[in-house]
């Protein structure tokens, strides 16, 4: 556990209070306690949460399922991944520039980073930020379990925020930008993945998907930067393809074949999304799209916002 940034930055998920370090860490304010598993903080709001810190303390799996072993993992190696990511190293190149023009060693919250998402490569640049890597899951790389919806940090504390593959997984998107907001410094930057056609992807814990204009008006307290499809139509009909085959059957090992079938039999798919991610078919029918915006105290009106449909209706 970071202390020092417990101390500086860490704040009551539940009401904001500043936090007492010890073998747990206590509220100052409402008295509530937060124990430490394995030197990782459970900074839950119980009162507002679909996770309990007992399932923490049990070590009980949350979002993510037990990994493949054995025979599984080694199949599953051969089978061809249907994604293909369409720009997600430069967009956080360009993201991590801005913020290093800002100021010196900017904070950077990622939520979401139990594992390193797609595109992000934070070891060329782990001495140039400060990063705090948080999920409902332990991971590789959790630092601070928390839920986005009620963030444990005081306000104005990071200089930048991403979500990659995030707000699909939580019930109330728009509280948890806001929460984002309220902890971005003023000109802070955020950016976040968000898919648009893509089936379930994390069972039970899988709600909601925005168009274009969705996703933006999602982050309208913020001017935007940058927005386009990350993952285009081409990825979307694979998707589609694999998971027809896999409903077809009600057997798990036959669901589990036919959706390696699908795979095997449509990846090359994916490859004409580059051909097609700036055309106007792709603002209806991507698999995913992103969004950078920066929090300057601007909202963005719904009547300027529909002007800025991009699709082929």
């Amino acid at each position: 556990m970071n202390e020092s940034l417990i101390k500086s930055i860490a704040a009551c998920p539940a009401c904001k209070g500043s936090l007492e370090v010890g073998p747990q860490l206590t509220c100052a304010a409402c008295g509530l306690e937060f124990p430490v598993v394995d030197g990782i903080p459970i900074l839950i709001n119980e009162a507002n949460s679909i996770f309990s810190i007992e399932d923490f303390k049990q070590g009980r799996p949350t979002t993510y399922g037990s990994p493949l072993k054995g025979w599984k993992r080694l199949v599953s190696k051969f089978i061809p991944s249907i994604n293909l990511n369409l720009g997600s190293d430069q967009n956080y190149k360009d993201f991590f520039e801005r913020l290093r023009a800002k100021r010196s060693r900017p904070r950077v919250l990622i939520l979401g980073g139990a594992i390193e998402g797609q595109g992000l490569d934070l070891e060329p640049i782990a001495d140039q930020f400060e990063f705090v890597e948080t999920d409902v899951s332990f991971g590789p790389r959790t630092g601070i379990i928390c839920d986005a919806h009620d963030l444990p940090f005081n306000s104005e504390s990071f200089d930048g925020v991403i979500a990659q593959a995030v707000l699909e997984h939580v019930l109330d998107p728009f509280r948890c930008v806001e929460e984002m907001e309220r902890v971005l410094v003023s000109n802070g930057l955020v950016y976040a993945e968000t898919p648009f056609m893509q089936q379930v992807h994390m069972g039970r814990f899988d709600f909601l998907r925005f168009s274009h204009l969705g996703h933006r008006r999602l982050f309208r307290r913020f001017t935007e930067v940058s927005s386009g499809a990350i993952g285009g139509p081409a990825m979307t009909l694979a998707w589609t393809y694999s998971y027809f085959l896999r409903g077809l059957f009600v057997n798990k090992t036959l669901q589990k074949a036919a959706f390696a079938f699908g795979n095997l039999t449509s990846f090359y798919l994916k490859y004409l999304d580059p051909l097609l991610k700036e055309r106007p078919g792709t603002y209806d029918s991507a698999s995913a799209y992103y969004f950078m915006g920066t929090k300057d105290g601007k909202t963005l009106d719904d009547r300027e916002l529909i002007m800025n449909y991009k699709g082929t209706f």
